[in-house]
């Protein structure tokens, strides 16, 4: 019904340009000419090249800033795991100092003796904490644990830039239909006030008709201008969400196959599956991993030190030139007090972890509110549209029966006039309820937790955020990303 809608709106501009040729007919036979809604194959349309949803929602996947950047964030947030990896390796350091140092003796017979020495110093350290009172392993489990909340708020971010591109898209097409509309009601509009004002000239009018027809008209243009209004800022969103202005569009379908078709159903799988609930899940389990985080400033730290360092003097009154040195050391540091730091970071992360399960119970009732509501509006927007198919086929019928009575004087102009509007209001409410049906139906997978590439089967390679972090998550040095910068 929705490529039908849209074709009969574009052909209904061909059958404005046929009216004027039957001018000396009469309005009442004109009339029927051009409101007559045309019937073509939907087929057409296919053959076409217009471009389809499916194709501006890979567009949309594959170029958009805010998804883009949130693959950054999630890339950045990878870097964690390697970074808290680095506890378990040895830290080594390379000292080398080098200098001029002038010196002044004052001997016992008064006399003066001076030098410039070159005094020069190299040294290796090497560190190796072998136990922090597990602080490595509980940061090395947070860190893992923020890569599986952020993939899931990625996917998230991803679900809600395909949302915006359906909802960009049926703007578009939705606006275009409306355009072509009110184009359409200007025409007819227009005839009718150039035959009122022939009638009128003629003596079979009053100038009460051409008032009503003038304000008709006027009316008529204001409509259009707001939607060619409506269009242009539509066309705008559309090229900053798809990341191309839109040029022919499709019609698109409906993706109620892809959810789950009771409410009980959808409810539960929301529950389990939105991507929202996953990361708010894994955002309790690294508050409660950075409880452990806190406590190991409480537990003994044991290390291991190696070094060694070669040392050069130029002073000649010293035995010795150069002095090599090497050493092994262990190291056990016991914290007694550090003035309640450790302990009140303890509290502050319980508290947070206690704040974490209530940002959980909250998520999930937010996603099962969302997905209730998604699932009435959707079941609405199908009571909805085939109202509005039934309120236009009726407009047309009551529309053509008061032509017919007009033509035998039984109606007059105003109440031909009401019936174009109304039939204009019904078809405006048409293409509405078909845009509010494909956004719906887009808003309950989303709901429920499912609008990603691949439920939806488009075509284009599926972005994995675990391709990135087994680059680097056992990356020993360099400071290069996989993709070279």
């Amino acid at each position: 019904m929705m490529g039908r809608v849209m074709v009969e709106l574009s052909a209904n501009k061909a059958t404005s340009k046929r009216t004027l040729r039957f001018r000396s007919m009469g309005i009442w036979l004109a009339w029927p000419i051009l409101c007559i809604v045309a019937t073509v194959n939907p087929a057409a349309v296919a053959r076409s090249a217009a471009e389809t949803l499916p194709e501006a929602l890979v567009k949309a996947y594959q170029s958009n800033p805010q998804l883009n950047a949130d693959r950054a964030r999630q890339r950045a947030t990878d870097e964690n795991v390697p970074q808290a990896l680095a506890g378990y390796r040895p830290q080594v350091a390379l000292s080398l100092s080098a200098g001029l140092q002038a010196v002044r003796d004052l001997l016992p017979d008064n006399t003066v003796q001076g030098a410039t020495l070159r005094p020069w110093t190299i040294g290796v350290t090497v560190t190796q904490v072998l136990f922090n009172g597990f602080k490595t392993a509980s940061s090395v489990r947070v860190a893992e644990l923020q890569v599986q909340s952020g993939r899931e708020a990625l996917r998230n971010v991803g679900q809600g830039v395909l949302l915006n591109a359906v909802t960009a898209y049926m703007d578009v097409l939705a606006n275009q239909a409306l355009v072509e509309a009110q184009r359409t009601n200007v025409a007819v509009l227009r005839e009718i006030q150039n035959t009122t004002q022939k009638r009128l000239d003629s003596g079979d009018v009053t100038p009460t008709d051409t008032a009503q027809a003038d304000a008709r008209l006027s009316r008529g243009l204001a409509d259009l201008n707001a939607a060619e209004v409506a269009l242009a800022i539509s066309k705008a969103t559309y090229t900053e969400v798809i990341g191309e202005a839109p040029s022919q569009l499709a019609p698109a379908a409906t993706v109620d196959r892809l959810s789950p078709n009771t409410l009980a159903a959808v409810t539960e799988t929301a529950t389990h599956e939105h991507p929202a609930v996953l990361a708010a899940g894994y955002d309790v389990d690294v508050a409660q991993t950075t409880i452990k985080v806190a406590e190991s400033s409480l537990l003994p730290t044991v290390a291991v030190q190696a070094s060694a360092s070669r040392q050069a003097q130029s002073d000649p009154t010293l035995s010795t030139s150069n002095t090599d040195q090497a050493s092994i050391l262990g190291q056990i540091n016991v914290p007694i007090y550090d003035g309640g730091t450790a302990a009140s970071q303890t509290r502050q992360a319980k508290e947070l972890a206690s704040q974490s399960h209530m940002v959980l119970e909250q998520v999930r009732n937010q996603s099962r509110t969302a997905v209730i509501s998604a699932w009435i509006s959707n079941e609405g927007t199908k009571v909805a549209l085939t109202a509005a198919e039934s309120e236009v086929r009726a407009a047309e019928i009551a529309l053509q029966g008061v032509r017919r009575e007009a033509q035998s004087g039984q109606r007059t102009t105003i109440d031909v006039l009401n019936a174009q509007q109304d039939l204009t209001n019904a078809r405006t409410r048409l293409i509405q309820g078909q845009h509010d049906r494909v956004i719906a139906s887009y808003t309950l997978l989303s709901a429920v937790g499912r609008l990603d590439v691949h439920t939806l089967d488009l075509n284009t390679p599926d972005y994995l955020p675990e391709v990135h972090y087994h680059q680097v998550r056992d990356a020993w040095h360099g400071v290069r990303t996989p993709s070279g910068q």
